[in-house]
């Protein structure tokens, strides 16, 4: 039995089930469509290549478990590719140029506009990806007049209080974090015996940083040997149950809340303030 599609995130909410005349139909006014943006990139000897697609996919399977079925919020299906050409060459990546995946994001969004939806939200789980579609994000909305929402679950600090102060500032792949919520969603895909930990040797630095303050062009092999960043023999995966938990009951707020977002009301209460002044 092909079982696949099943559940709240994948038959539910997910537009594609539908018939072009319920399409047509859905009130589109709040309607968010999101799309999931990850990354197929080695992720050190450990984890597997699709560790930013599969955490994307299951951050999103249980928040959309856990919003109110009223809600008129919709899950296309992923892009599991992202740009990871700072990890090309290692074996197991499979990387999209800049303008590839800023050119496939666009399309969607210009096809989602012409089917009468107004918001879209970019839900990215790689962080080579960030930068890139903040700028197409901005790109749609000045060409199509839609909502465009950006959101990074790691961004969130839902780790902040499980991790140390160096995992939290240098552990940005394959390690304690991403590791801990493999081996919470997927225990079977992580190599247990080839966790290890390395740290890139930053701390002599004030002001330069990977991802941060000052930063600087980096691919994976400059700062690292391993393929990853960060501690992986720490992890655990009541670590990443409770991730994933935070994660979740965050992200379903906040996908209710970008649905109700309406950009002319900062102008309003601009315009307010100012009289009131």
């Amino acid at each position: 039995m092909f079982t696949r599609y099943e559940g709240v995130a994948w038959e539910e909410r997910f537009l594609p089930r539908l018939t072009r005349k319920q399409v047509k139909e859905l009130p589109k006014e709040h309607a968010l469509v999101i799309l999931p943006i990850g990354a197929v990139e080695q992720h050190g000897d450990h984890l597997p290549v699709m560790t930013d697609a599969l955490i994307g996919e299951a951050t999103l399977t249980d928040a959309l478990e856990k919003i109110d079925p009223a809600e008129q919020i919709w899950l296309i299906p992923p892009i599991a590719y992202g740009k990871s050409n700072e990890h090309l060459g290692i074996p197991g990546t499979i990387s999209l140029s800049a303008s590839t995946l800023a050119g496939i994001v666009s399309d969607i969004a210009y096809s989602l506009k012409a089917s009468g939806f107004r918001r879209l939200l970019l839900f990215n789980t790689h962080g080579g990806n960030t930068d890139l579609l903040n700028v197409v994000a901005r790109e749609i909305r000045i060409a199509t007049g839609m909502m465009v929402f950006s959101l990074s679950p790691a961004s969130l600090g839902v780790a902040a209080d499980l991790l140390p102060p160096e995992e939290l500032e240098f552990g940005i792949h394959g390690g304690d974090y991403e590791t801990s919520i493999v081996m919470y969603l997927k225990p079977g895909w992580v190599q247990e015996h080839c966790r290890v930990r390395e740290m890139p040797a930053m701390n002599r630095y004030r002001f330069l940083t990977l991802e941060k303050a000052i930063r600087f062009a980096w691919k994976m092999e400059d700062v690292s040997r391993s393929g990853i960043l960060g501690d992986a023999t720490r992890a655990t995966a009541e670590k990443g149950r409770i991730i994933q938990e935070r994660a979740s009951d965050l992200m379903a707020k906040a996908f209710v809340e970008i649905s109700r977002f309406e950009i002319k009301q900062l102008l309003e209460e601009t315009s307010a303030g100012a009289a009131m002044g």
